[in-house]
């Protein structure tokens, strides 16, 4: 076999290793999510308490992400990869099994580290491998990842339709995917660093270009978190829908999200990532415009699946342009991902006060102003635009004779 046929093989076979790997991150999230209302019931904390709890993951995630890029220096990426996505799956039992608002809180915060710095590290190998392969990738694995967490969903209403003990439940999902990904890592990329490249430092504050890339991402996950918390209301609320039709409007949303970012990949390869970036904001835009005018549930569920279109592969190229900004992939991304999982921390919240001091349509004036910051900054991620790999370990096929 072909040395350079071979290596190509290998990579292919290392971007379906890490899909499996987000997928796995995603089912974590959609197993636990859905069982919200049982944890903050074997707790015994109200919705205010549940409501300061579950800013824990976020902060735990925020602190504990700039770590990544010295744990896969010292592990390599593979080895790092494996142990961090193991403790992920792992940390699934421990918001069940929280007796108090403290235990939950402690609980959620480990549970928010070990997401932050898997979430950076198989970001890390999904933009390398998309180097290795010179077409877009990225934005298919947060596909997966989207189709995961819709799995994982899919489960635990099932268990809790059931009547499921979630202790139970999270320790049956825990094992189950701890097991699949733990399995998959087999197969990434087993980067090791050069043996003359510096550690980097075991705590850092992201690049300039990561804050810059950031801020884009910071406007798409706002506009997301605000459609999926607040689809259902604003149709109950201002357009007197059903509360089927509104639950309903969630859904799509999630699943418009989902199949554009499977289907992002081939858009981007022909049109690039600023382009694709520039359009999808203006598709988020005009998603805003129709949620904002709407008159009837139906106009506001084509604005809703607009949104879901327009920012579903930002986040992604994010993520992409980040790892190709400057010489540590990890510490760029994580960076990037601290912003992101910042603005879906506050999104909910800053949607709720506004439209207590205005309305919820005002709210949603402010999701598509944001959004035209997408369309507007999309040329931040021009110096990140994926390029040709050069390395001599890249996997690039022989010539033929």
């Amino acid at each position: 076999m072909k040395p350079g046929v071979y290596a190509q093989r290998e990579v292919r076979r290392a971007r379906y290793a890490v899909g499996a790997v987000f997928a796995v991150h995603g089912a974590v999230t959609g197993s636990f999510a859905t069982r919200v209302p049982w944890i903050q019931d074997h707790a015994g904390v109200s919705a205010g308490q549940l409501g300061l709890a579950l800013a824990f993951p976020a902060l735990g995630a925020s602190v504990a992400m700039p770590l990544a890029g010295s744990v896969s220096h010292r592990f390599g990426a593979r080895n790092a990869l494996r142990g961090l996505i193991a403790l992920w799956t792992l940390a699934l039992i421990l918001p069940s099994v929280a007796p108090s608002l403290l235990t939950l809180c402690l609980a959620l915060f480990v549970y928010g580290a070990t997401a932050g710095m898997s979430d950076v590290a198989m970001n890390a190998l999904g933009v390398e491998v998309e180097n290795r392969l010179d077409k877009s990738i990225v934005s298919g694995l947060h596909g997966m990842w989207s189709a995961g967490a819709l799995t994982g969903s899919a489960a635990g209403t099932v268990a809790a339709h059931l009547g499921t003990d979630a202790r139970l439940h999270h320790a049956l999902a825990a094992f189950v995917l701890t097991v699949a990904g733990v399995t998959a890592c087999a197969w990434v990329l087993d980067l090791q660093p050069a043996a003359d490249e510096q550690p980097p430092p075991r705590f850092a504050l992201p690049p300039r270009s990561a804050l810059l890339i950031g801020a884009i991402g910071f406007c798409a996950v706002f506009a997301e978190g605000a459609s999926l918390d607040w689809s259902a209301v604003y149709l109950r609320d201002q357009l007197d829908a059903s509360a089927g039709l509104a639950a309903a409007c969630t859904t799509g949303f999630t699943l418009t999200m989902a199949i554009a970012r499977i289907a992002g990949d081939r858009v981007v390869d022909r049109y690039g990532a600023v382009r694709t970036v520039r359009a999808s904001g203006v598709v988020a835009v005009l998603g805003g415009a129709l949620i904002v005018l709407a008159g009837h549930p139906v106009t506001a569920m084509a604005g809703f699946a607009l949104m879901g279109l327009g920012i579903a592969v930002v986040v992604p190229l994010c993520f992409a342009a980040a790892g190709r900004s400057g010489a540590n992939p990890s510490l760029a991304i994580a960076g990037v991902a601290t912003i992101t999982y910042t603005s879906g921390l506050i999104a909910p919240s800053a949607i709720g006060l506004l439209a207590q001091a205005t309305s919820l349509m005002v709210s949603f004036v402010l999701v598509t102003v944001l959004s035209c910051g997408i369309a507007g900054f999309a040329g931040v991620l021009r110096a990140g635009d994926r390029r040709k790999v050069t390395r001599p370990d890249a996997a690039v096929p022989e010539p033929r004779p």
